[in-house]
């Protein structure tokens, strides 16, 4: 077996033991293949879904898949106006099932999420009655030490200048540690249980996912 897919394979399993002692409901794929099947069968038919700005769910095109399959979707990217897009983030907050992925997970079973304006945080912490996330083994990390620093210093830049965002990471690459207005960093949010058990759902995916 690739020396890679080996590590990929053991650490992921791994993680997935400890999100389980922590009440998460967790599985390991090993492939991106294996998620949609999987991520189906986890979404209720008569639940509303919405979701969060990832790229995760856009590279498995799951997004398109459950509006094939017929489900009622909250699209915030379908809004005409800037008031209806706020509205439907407020609508997203009380679906049947919100789909995320996380900036990060820690050896030991915790996420670690930063948010701008606080949607995708607030949906992962209370409201939707199912959370999932969906995180390919890049998002692991040691610990939230090591979470903070990669989520701060080389995811926030990457996705400041994917949505062309005026703050000084966006032009240099690099935490300006900035109180910018557009600045993604704004809430920062570490989640040490799935509270009530089983509420968050995580497919850790033996494959490299988003940023």
């Amino acid at each position: 077996m690739d020396p890679k897919k080996t590590r990929n394979e053991k650490l992921g399993k791994q993680v997935v033991e400890a999100l389980k002692k922590r009440y998460f409901d967790a599985h390991y794929v090993s492939t991106k293949e294996e998620v949609l099947p999987l991520v189906l069968k986890m979404i209720p038919k008569e639940h509303t879904v919405s979701w969060g700005g990832t790229m995760t769910y856009e590279e498995l095109g799951i997004k398109e898949e459950l509006k094939k399959q017929g489900y009622s979707v909250i699209d915030r990217y379908t809004a005409k106006t800037p008031e209806e897009r706020a509205e439907m983030q407020r609508q997203a907050l009380t679906c049947g099932t919100f789909l995320m992925s996380s900036n990060a997970i820690t050896e030991s079973g915790e996420l670690f999420n930063i948010d701008g304006a606080a949607n995708r945080v607030a949906a992962l912490c209370y409201g939707p009655k199912n959370v999932l996330i969906v995180a390919g083994i890049n998002k692991i990390v040691y610990d939230i030490e090591d979470a903070y620093k990669k989520v701060r210093h080389y995811t926030a830049p990457i996705n400041a200048q994917r949505f062309d965002l005026s703050t000084p990471c966006s032009k240099t690459g690099e935490c300006g540690n900035c109180v910018s207005q557009d600045c993604i960093c704004a809430q920062l949010v570490m989640t040490r249980l799935s509270k009530p058990a089983g509420r968050i759902k995580v497919i850790i995916v033996g494959e490299d996912l988003g940023i």
